[in-house]
């Protein structure tokens, strides 16, 4: 009887579903294993065979948990939120909920096809209100809370009004704005009910503020760093811009320094840790406030001399102490040689402090700068560009004139948006003086700052000042501190990179805010009325009036006294009031779905705290390292928040987290010339002005030759062109690149599992390589592995045929050795994720138990478990034919016995002279004398001497035996 491999998966497929096969329960004796994989978004073009890697290590992994006896959550659901079904809706009209239910459906029979040990009673979609609900009450605990400097930890934000009821705020360590003003009990009590509420923003963890954003005219809506490439966005290519906004943010800075202490608990990749710790980027050092001076155009110097020396006598000037700027170094010994001063473009003083003089100049320079996303200013390290403001700072210290520039190297979200430039610490600030002919301080004549190693120069340059006069790096810093603190213009000061979350987005297709407002102000929907369901709309783009899409929805105002959403023309501002019209980002929706798979059908709470309690945390953790700083991040600071409030056990939701590699494909590119309507082959492109375009690669074949005529029809702009032939054929370049649909170069699983089967997919996809390393796809490598699995088919013969005849055979010690042996590396293997491994000692494992002839069922059955794991349909299949009519699931995994690889004798190499000439095996524990004298009786033995006595016999036990004629 053949492997029919369609046959055999679709029954048990079948099989699993009907049975519930891997639903877990949230009460067992047994020991818990909870295996997650980050779940993906529903795309319209389904999975490629770069998607599953991921996937089905994570089933290996759990399928070998249940052999060992846990009782093991695997769940699987959608990240159903996003910016492509919006966009989609946008061009053809088609609600994001249609064309995300389609996706799901199609995701869901690719998942199937595969043979995924999927809890599906647990599928969770993030676009479900059901599920989104939960989603929204998180959001209103963020807000009902503050974070509490002295404990450590998020509490209610009762617990601080009652502390401004009672003493004010003045001796209050929290979180906050950084213009939350002090004031007394008195003040408080006596404070409207609005002006509480402003207060009381200014310390929630969840809040509103004005901040520059990332703005996509063409999109409509602000996008997150991580979605924006090469200064445009990720999704469509359209140019972004800098745009200052009011917007959600969370405080995810208040948990900086518990984000990266928490790296040193987690079993997490070291470079997603450092990743993570690097997007933190803790530093020491110190905050200096510098005054700004008052303007007297008449006496300013040429911008290009602004910052020498004689400054000081053309500026008399008294200060405006209105404006202050704000910077934080981490080298405040450098203090005595800042030249000038660099603002970023955003910063709030920008157009109050420049002169009239420079106004045109420095609003041209600002509007330049907003084209330009914050990821591409800071790799621009060569680039010097910036704009002199006509205003002046006064140091400090030496009260001297600091001329203020404005500089797009300066980020507005970084730091306070201001550096004092020190040329002799920083190549940029040198580089930017030179530039714009800015003095260097004297301090630093006869100090050669051209070299490369400023910044190991600047403490002995700076230690010859006066005020330092030879002091180390450490000393110096501290003087220079407790000087700033005495004069009140500086502290030190711990500063972070990170910046709070913007957390709004002007889309339509994601969580809806469970916020109205009432007189400006934001007030939350109770629990009981939740989940804030999407309204309809009849279009998903802006209103004309620049308002999110929620703008266009009808019904979309909350009354308080029904506690439902109504008609937006019954808004009275009494009863009935606007809604938010800003969604949640598609980060909201997976910051805790791992916890809600605990319990995913309990609509009183997220979770029970019996679910909870039981499962505590994912184990095992499988995910793109993409997302280290985006959902890995974010994750972890709901995590924490969520056990500061006491709603989970663990402050970290993963112990240990394996970031697989990506599988590449192979690109076609055909070559198109600039200068004509020419596309030539690859052996005629040297020498033309060509570029190359993707092709798709089901349009080549094995042999790199293109279907032109195909292509014609697949990009019609081609339709005229002149494909340029060698030898009557187009041959197309390659390259290997990321897998990818806007590659061309993906390849569709379900080709795969039509031609050879899930199992042959499943197994060459973990033969390809190590887990955590990209490799290359290639089809016809999959053939090795379908070969493998017809040779295991047919190992069973004796119990597939019917015939049984193997089942009272027994097992041999070469059958048990091979069978052990293989026990050990297969276990070794899943502890340590080395899956392409295992695949190779199958092989190697079947090979040898069919030249052994081997039909023992001792022997066949835990084989068949070993194979489970990463084969499982066959391996079911092959069970039942051993006689088994429960699913093999759940049967214990082989125990592996050290007995069988002891090896009892040893095969010796008898030579004559030095030369082999048979081999013969004796036990290990025969002694010289009785090793000689069985060589010699022999028949081998006596047939090579022929009668004659041999002059010496050596035995080397354990070695070799030769015997001198």
């Amino acid at each position: 009887m053949s492997y029919n491999f369609r046959e055999i998966e679709a029954k048990w497929q079948k099989y699993w579903a009907e049975n519930e096969t891997f639903k877990a329960v949230n009460d067992s004796d047994k020991p818990k294993f909870y295996a997650l994989s980050m779940f993906p978004y529903p795309s319209g073009a389904g999975l490629h065979v770069g998607h599953p890697l991921g996937y089905i290590a994570t089933d290996i992994y759990s399928r070998y948990k249940r052999h060992k006896g846990f009782n093991v959550l695997h769940p699987m659901g959608y990240d159903s939120f996003g910016l492509p079904a919006e966009q989609y809706a946008i061009q053809t009209g088609q609600h994001p909920a249609i064309t995300t239910e389609n996706n799901i459906k199609r995701y869901r029979e690719q998942l199937d096809q595969l043979g995924f040990s999927f809890d599906w009673s647990r599928e969770v979609r993030t676009s479900n209100p059901q599920y989104y609900k939960w989603t929204q009450w998180i959001f209103i605990q963020l807000f009902n809370s503050w974070y509490n400097k002295k404990s450590d930890k998020a509490e209610d934000i009762s617990t601080l009004i009652s502390v401004f009821e009672k003493e004010g705020n003045a001796n209050v360590m929290a979180a906050c704005d950084d213009d939350t003003p002090k004031f007394s009990a008195g003040e408080w009590n006596h404070f409207s009910e609005k002006e509480k509420q402003e207060i009381l923003l200014k310390y929630r963890l969840t809040y509103l503020a004005d901040i520059e954003v990332n703005w996509c005219p063409a999109l409509g809506t602000v996008l997150a760093n991580d979605e924006i490439v090469n200064g445009v966005s990720e999704r469509g290519g359209h140019p972004v811009i800098r745009k200052k906004m009011t917007q959600w943010s969370m405080r995810i800075t208040a948990y900086a320094q518990r984000l990266l202490d928490g790296l040193d608990k987690i079993d997490w990749p070291q470079p997603l840790k450092d990743s993570q710790t690097n997007w933190i980027g803790r530093s020491e050092g110190a905050s200096v406030t510098f005054n700004v001076m008052n303007a007297s155009d008449a006496e300013r110097l040429p911008a290009g001399q602004a910052g020498s020396r004689s400054d000081k006598e053309v500026i008399s000037t008294p200060l405006n102490h209105q404006y202050r700027i704000e910077v934080f170094t981490t080298r405040p010994d450098t203090i005595f040689g800042v030249s000038f001063m660099t603002l970023a473009p955003e910063h709030d003083l920008v157009a109050k402090i420049t002169t009239p003089e420079q106004k045109a100049a420095v609003e041209a320079y600002v509007e330049a700068t907003s084209k330009r996303s914050e990821r591409d200013r800071m790799a621009d390290v060569k680039t010097v560009s910036g704009v002199f403001t006509g205003a002046y700072a006064e140091h400090p210290f030496t009260k001297e004139p600091i001329p203020i520039w404005i500089g797009d190297y300066v980020l507005a979200s970084y730091g306070t948006g201001a550096v004092m430039a020190v040329p002799c610490g920083d190549q940029r600030d040198y580089d930017f003086a030179k530039h714009y002919n800015i003095d260097i301080p004297n301090i630093f004549e006869g100090v050669d700052i051209s070299e490369e190693a400023f910044a190991d120069k600047a403490t002995t340059i700076i230690a010859n000042s006066d005020f330092l006069n030879g002091l180390s790096y450490k000393d110096a810093t501290k003087k220079v501190i407790a000087e700033l603190e005495k004069i009140g213009h500086g502290v030190g000061k711990v500063n972070y990179r990170l910046r709070d979350a913007v957390f709004s987005r002007q889309r339509y297709w994601g969580e809806p805010f469970p916020v109205y407002y009432v007189d400006g102000m934001p007030q939350m929907i109770d629990l009981e009325h939740l989940p804030l369901e999407l309204p309809e709309v009849e279009k998903y783009l802006p209103t004309e009036t620049g308002e999110p899409p929620l703008g266009n929805a009808t019904n979309w105002a909350w009354n308080i006294e029904q506690c439902t959403v109504v008609n937006n023309q019954l808004i009275d501002h009494k009863t009935v009031f606007p809604l938010e019209l800003n969604t949640m980002p598609g980060w909201a929706g997976s910051s805790q779905y791992f916890n809600r798979y605990m319990d995913p059908r309990n609509d009183e709470a997220i979770f029970s705290k019996e679910a909870i309690d039981y499962w505590q945390d994912v184990d095992l953790y499988i995910g793109g390292s993409e997302h280290a700083t985006g959902h890995l991040l974010y994750s972890r600071f709901w995590q924490k928040f969520m056990f500061d409030r006491g709603y989970v056990p663990k402050d970290e939701y993963a112990q240990k987290l394996i970031n697989q590699g990506m599988i590449t494909g192979t690109s076609a590119f055909i070559y198109k010339d600039l200068d004509s309507n020419k596309v030539y082959s690859k052996g005629l492109k040297e020498g033309k002005n060509v570029i190359p375009i993707h092709a798709d690669v089901s349009l080549v074949n094995a042999s790199d030759e293109l279907d032109v005529e195909a292509f014609k029809k697949w990009q019609p702009e081609y339709q005229d062109a002149e494909f340029i032939l060698e030898d009557g054929k187009y041959i197309v370049g390659r390259e290997v690149e990321k897998m990818s649909k806007s590659k061309y170069n993906v390849v569709n699983p379900d080709a795969i599992c039509e031609e050879y089967g899930a199992d042959s997919l499943r197994l060459y996809e973990m033969f390809l390589g190590p887990l955590e390393q990209s490799k290359p796809w290639n089809t016809a490598g999959i053939t090795g592995v379908y070969s493998f699995l017809k040779k295991l088919w047919k190992l069973y013969s004796v119990y597939i045929d019917g015939s049984q005849s193997g089942v009272e055979a027994e097992p041999t010690a070469e059958n048990l050795k091979t069978l052990h042996k293989t026990i050990k590396k297969v276990e070794e293997d899943i502890e340590n994720f080395s899956f392409n491994t295992s695949v190779s000692t199958f092989m190697i494992c079947v090979n040898e138990l069919t030249a052994q002839k081997c039909t023992s069922k001792a022997i066949l059955e835990p084989l068949a478990i070993l194979v489970s794991p990463y084969a499982p349909h066959i391996a079911e299949e092959l069970w039942e034919r051993l006689g088994h009519t429960e699913s093999i699931a759940e049967a214990p995994f082989p125990k592996f016995e050290e007995k069988y690889l002891v090896e009892s004798s040893k095969e010796y190499p008898i030579s004559f002279n030095g030369k082999v000439r048979f081999k013969l095996e004796f036990p290990l524990d025969m002694d010289k004398g009785e090793i000689e004298a069985a060589v010699l009786a022999h028949e081998k033995t006596i047939d090579q001497l022929q009668g004659r006595s041999p002059k010496r016999i050596i035995v080397v036990p354990g070695r070799i035996v030769n015997i001198v004629e």
